[in-house]
Order: C-alpha cells, then structure tokens, then sequence
C-alpha cells in the first residue's frame, strides 16, 4: 500500500505534485487532482454560537430528539479517494492488459510483438493489441500507418477504422488515415474488408479507398513501403493526402487554398530535407510555395 499512502500524503499536502508524479509517472492522477480541487473550495460551515444559543433557548423541545452526527465532507472526499485509488489499482493490476505504441511527428518506432512478429510504426499513428488474449487471438488495433512482418502461425488480423486486415504469415503495409485507406501486399497474400468490399491481395498488389471510393491501383514496385527508406511515395495520389503526409513528416501546416487540391499526384518526396521535398510536390504539378515559419503557402505559379 505504499502507493496508496503516498497518494493520501499527496492529497493532504504533504508531498507535492511533482513529487508524486516523479515516483509514478505512469499513473493517470488527473481524476484525484479534481477530486482534490473540488474538497479544497468546500470549507466547513462556520457556526454562530450567540445565534445559535438563542435559537436553542427560544425552542420549545416536547421530546427528545434523535442525535445526528453529520459526517464532515472533506473526510466523505478522502474516503471516496481512496476507493478510487484501489479501485483504480486493482483495475490497472487484474483488468488492463492493453499494450500501446505510439509515435509523434516525424517519428518512426519498430518493435516486435509477442510472437517475434515485426511492426514499424510510421510517423503520427498508434497501434494497440491485448497482452493477455494475444495467444488466442493475434489481433490489433491500427490508426495510422504500419509495416508489418508476421511470423507464421494463427491468423493475425490488423483492425482500421476504414476496414480490416487478415493474414497467417506475410508482409504487408496498412496506411488509415483520414478518408484515404491503403493496404499493400508485399509477400503472402493477404484478406482485406473495408466497408465496401472484400478483396485477396497477392505480392505486388494494393487495395485502395479514398473518400469512399474504391481507386484502381498499380502494381507495387519495390519489396518494402518506400516511408521505411525515409521517403513517401504515391501514384496517382490525391494532393490533399500528399500535403496530409508533408505535413506529418515535417510539422508544418500547408495552406493550400489557392490550389486544387484534388488533382493526382505521382511521385516522392524525401523525409530529410523540407525544402527539397517541398519542390519534389509543387514542381510537377506546377506549383510555387513560400515559407513561413512553420506555415507553407501553396499556390500556382501565375501569382504575382
């Protein structure tokens, strides 16, 4: 219980907010900072003793009445403090099971899952899978984009908000972002379901949905996704999607309301040089940009 007893120092003020942040920086202590907000603002109600002396005398009592003994409020908060800490306790120990990796901006992560299966996460995305049910049931969570290399074995099933992923041993790339869901098979073959359709994919082939329509797609060139070479490639890619991933790999905001920002894209753009990639997008679809701290203005070249 010394978690506990900490908690309860911290919440009579005896240990500091950054003290007990330190010494458990995995807790979520946002609820018990409200709770302890709220108990400070309540004061106990101050008693006028004269007023309520001659209140007493000016009672006329013909019985006895029954004695009430009101429980103090701060200490009503202290008990429901400390059910939410061993609730919460008991939860984080017996309940949650959930394993997450997420990466930021520009940031890319690579990790094995349970059964020596290979993800790489790219940047901004955020995959999730229970710890406790993954023997019985190799099944993910996805919002982003992700490698994966799947060792063989029960069927592995990856889960986007745009559709699913099945397959029993492969390698394959799943890209969720908003309005636009890719899936690229690049060994094995691999089963996927979106909400309009189920499809096989073999080696060399994709599947694609942008804004709820099915797009038909090249073969695939190259044996790994082009992001893992710190690169974002596209065929025939929407610029809206293009400007979606410039703005992930490099944290800047694109105003590209002087432009149309439906025509296709074919093309790459590097992950090492904000400029070069800048005009890796623009040049071919004859377009200029000018910088502004983080801010990138698009437009077509007839400006002035």
């Amino acid at each position: 219980m010394n978690k506990e007893n900490d908690i309860l120092k911290w919440f009579e003020g005896e240990i500091s907010s950054e003290v007990i942040k330190k010494r458990y920086p995995n807790e979520d202590f946002s609820a018990l900072e409200k709770l302890g907000f709220y108990s400070k603002q309540l004061e106990a109600t101050k008693v006028d003793a004269q007023k309520a002396l001659a209140d007493f005398m000016a009672r006329k009592l013909t019985k006895n009445e029954p004695k009430v003994i009101p429980l103090n409020f701060k200490s009503f908060l202290k008990i429901a403090a400390i059910f939410v800490i061993m609730l919460t306790s008991s939860y984080f120990l017996f309940f949650n099971n959930t394993k997450s990796f997420e990466t930021q901006i520009a940031q890319t992560q690579t990790f094995n899952l349970p059964d020596n299966s290979e993800v790489i996460l790219n940047a901004q995305s955020k995959l999730s899978f229970n710890k406790k049910e993954w023997k019985e049931s190799r099944t993910l969570e996805l919002d982003g984009e992700a490698f994966f290399k799947v060792t063989k074995g029960e069927k592995f099933t990856v889960y986007t908000d745009a559709g699913s992923i099945q397959v029993l041993g492969t390698q394959f790339n799943v890209k969720e972002r908003d309005n636009y869901f890719e899936v690229q098979c690049y060994e094995g073959s691999v089963s996927v379901t979106s909400i309009i359709e189920k499809v096989i994919l073999k080696p060399g082939k994709s599947f694609r949905v942008v804004n709820g329509n099915v797009v038909i797609t090249n073969d695939i060139n190259g044996e790994t996704p082009s992001w893992l070479a710190k690169e974002s490639s596209f065929d025939n890619v929407p610029l809206w999607q293009v400007i979606n991933e410039l703005q992930i790999q490099y944290n800047i905001i694109v105003d590209a309301s002087q432009v149309d920002i439906s025509k296709t894209f074919s093309g790459s753009f590097t992950h090492t040089d904000k400029n070069i990639a800048l005009q890796s997008v623009t040049i071919p679809l004859k377009l200029s940009y000018k910088i502004n701290g983080n801010k990138v203005e698009f437009y077509n070249y007839a400006k002035n």
